[in-house]
């Protein structure tokens, strides 16, 4: 999510997937845990980290198979902040021949990691119908619509792993594609406000992601009650503004 990668530390842990190279920082695990503080089971606990592990995973293999399409290879890193894919040269050298480019191509990757996990939230609620569980659609904050499942026989642990992988891999993408920098939706914004004003574009896309993460940052601490979203996004509306005064922040 954020721009700067992590140094490398002899506790990470490395894996390749689909020929992509993933490195967790063991920070990585720490967000689990805040993000699942109101958790009082250790299982359940636990079972929040590997959920909010296979999803931000998933997410970020959005982003780097989306790349691939374009030419470019690319890898993965887990930290305290989310995900990074960082584009790479190419493993045999070099870089692959870019096969499309420009704005289209950009916004395709920006948005492919939240597609992503709205695609792992379908084939978990395809094979929820198929073992005879219930879809039940509700609505998020009385607006959007959003479902909950329940699986005849399931236990407490299932229908929570089931219900916080829809969670994350839904709510979570609809956030991530909110136009805030350095989310994808910032990206995304600034892309689409720069092709009809390449003037004033990207400080157009500045304000509306001070707005935006202000506004969400309130949500998350007043109707989520989280306070960790509300911190993030606060954070990310004022290093937003800051980007549109360099100077505010120095003086105090």
């Amino acid at each position: 999510m954020f721009a700067t990668e992590p140094a490398p530390t002899r506790f990470d842990l490395t894996f390749s997937l689909f020929g992509i190279p993933v490195r967790i920082h063991p920070l990585f695990w720490l967000m689990g845990f805040l993000l699942g503080g109101s958790v009082r089971n250790l299982l359940l606990i636990a079972l929040w980290i590997a959920i909010v592990f296979v999803s931000i995973l998933i997410h970020e293999l959005g982003h780097a198979l989306a790349m691939r399409t374009t030419g470019s290879y690319a890898r993965i890193v887990l930290y305290v902040f989310g995900g990074l894919t960082i584009p790479e040269s190419s493993p045999w050298g070099g870089r692959m021949a870019t096969r499309a480019s420009g704005p289209a191509a950009e916004i395709f990757v920006s948005a492919a990691g939240a597609l992503a996990g709205f695609l792992f939230a379908g084939i978990v609620l395809a094979l929820v119908s198929l073992f005879g569980g219930q879809v039940i659609m509700g609505r998020l904050l009385s607006v959007i619509p959003f479902p909950t499942v329940v699986l005849p026989g399931g236990s407490n642990y299932i229908h929570f792993a089931l219900n916080s992988l829809l969670w994350v891999n839904i709510f979570w993408g609809l956030i991530n594609l909110m136009p805030v920098f350095p989310l994808d939706g910032g990206s995304i914004a600034q892309r689409v406000l720069v092709s009809f004003d390449p003037v004033n574009g990207s400080t157009t896309a500045l304000w509306v992601s001070v707005v935006t993460g202000a506004l969400l940052a309130l949500i998350g601490i007043v109707v989520i009650g989280s306070i960790y979203v509300g911190l993030l996004f606060g954070y990310l509306a004022f290093a937003s503004y800051q980007s549109l005064n360099p100077g505010f922040g120095r003086r105090w």
